[in-house]
């Protein structure tokens, strides 16, 4: 575990972190059924009872609704027959998205929860946030896997500017967006002068902007962090956010919201108004979110969602298996890619998987 994630801005905290630190080696000595260290997200950290008893506004108890959105990535919703992983779909046409017919193929396989927050990036290659392994994995277009980051502190998602900026949602103790390349430097890690742990729930995910900020959502609001690494919280007390992304134009983002999409307006400055329901359907929470070329946005879940830039939903694509993030890829950015699982035999079993589209992805942002 590397220093800098316990390096707080007061001697107190500053203790906190050295005993915190030191008992890192001591997993067995945690609570019954509670483990600590890299690969456990921060609300199921069995150290986080010390890091919250420090909260100057602790976190409100969980909302239930929140919780059971957060699993629906994973669950169809309804009772598979056969193979979890490979349950049958036809795919229907969708004008100018996608043709009739088309097949996922699977691109890698893994286990565990280290399949998440994914990017299609312009060599081919798609990246994969590894919560478990706390690592970023590079599937190139032939299939051929390698790590390229690792320490991500529970890394979620990931995100890269047009620039090459690349940036990490940690989900682990003392939560933060951090930036992985061209250096590695701290971003944010507060709100209001309190840990992001202080917030309650999970990290979730996060778009870049071409001003140098970060949108991510933690817990249930939507937050905005500008280059300066000055933090803003948006969304009432009805958003549950999970999945982000901004419009091609990035005069709108996105989140989801249990079985709806949310919209905000973006101003100059990168802040946010106009908070309005965008979309809603049944049948499932919706996950990860991403755009293509004309704006239309894409909902991962038990089916993907696709939505036209007026609200309208436009169609489905049906999946072999629940997914929980999607993202454009391939070098033409024509291939629409997702992970997901489902539990076979008591292990959970994931998925990168990709299909052949009509529509393309966004070019000039990675995300």
């Amino acid at each position: 575990m590397s220093a800098r994630r316990f390096v707080f801005g007061t001697a107190g905290s500053l203790v906190a972190a050295i005993l915190l630190v030191a008992q890192a080696p001591l997993a067995g000595q945690a609570p019954a059924g509670r483990r600590t260290g890299p690969g456990v997200q921060a609300a199921q950290d069995a150290r986080e009872p010390e890091v919250l008893a420090k909260c100057k506004t602790p976190p409100a108890p969980p909302r239930a609704a929140a919780a059971a959105g957060a699993q629906a990535g994973g669950n169809r919703g309804r009772g598979p027959v056969g193979d979890p992983m490979a349950q049958p779909y036809t795919v229907t046409a969708i004008p100018g998205v996608i043709a009739a017919g088309q097949q996922w193929k699977v691109s890698w396989r893994g286990t565990g929860n280290n399949a998440d927050g994914i990017l299609g990036v312009d060599d081919g290659s798609v990246w994969i946030a590894q919560n478990d392994d706390s690592a970023i994995l590079k599937v190139d277009k032939n299939g051929n896997a390698s790590i390229i980051y690792k320490d991500t502190n529970t890394g979620g998602a990931v995100a890269m500017t047009s620039k090459g900026i690349v940036y990490v949602a940690e989900r682990g103790l003392n939560p933060a967006i951090f930036q992985l390349a061209p250096q590695r430097k701290l971003l944010a890690n507060k709100y209001n002068d309190d840990f992001l742990d202080c917030i309650g729930g999970t990290m979730h995910d996060l778009v870049v902007d071409s001003k140098g900020g970060v949108y991510f959502a933690h817990g249930d609001p939507l937050f905005y962090v500008d280059p300066k690494g000055v933090v803003t919280k948006y969304g009432d007390a009805n958003l549950r956010g999970n999945g982000l992304i901004l419009s091609p134009d990035e005069k709108r983002i996105y989140i989801t919201n249990g079985p709806s999409l949310v919209a905000f307006d973006v101003q100059p400055d990168g802040h946010l108004t106009n908070q309005r329901e965008f979309a809603k359907w049944e049948g499932g929470a919706g996950d990860g979110l991403c755009v293509d070329e004309a704006g239309r946005v894409y909902v991962s879940g038990n089916v993907i969602r696709v939505i036209a830039p007026d609200g309208k939903e436009l169609g489905t694509i049906p999946t072999p298996f629940g997914t929980t993030s999607v993202a454009f890829g391939g070098t033409d950015k024509k291939t629409l890619y997702a992970v997901g699982g489902a539990v076979v035999d008591g292990v959970r079993q994931i998925q990168l998987i990709g299909i052949p589209m009509t529509a393309q992805g966004y070019k000039k942002r990675a995300k």
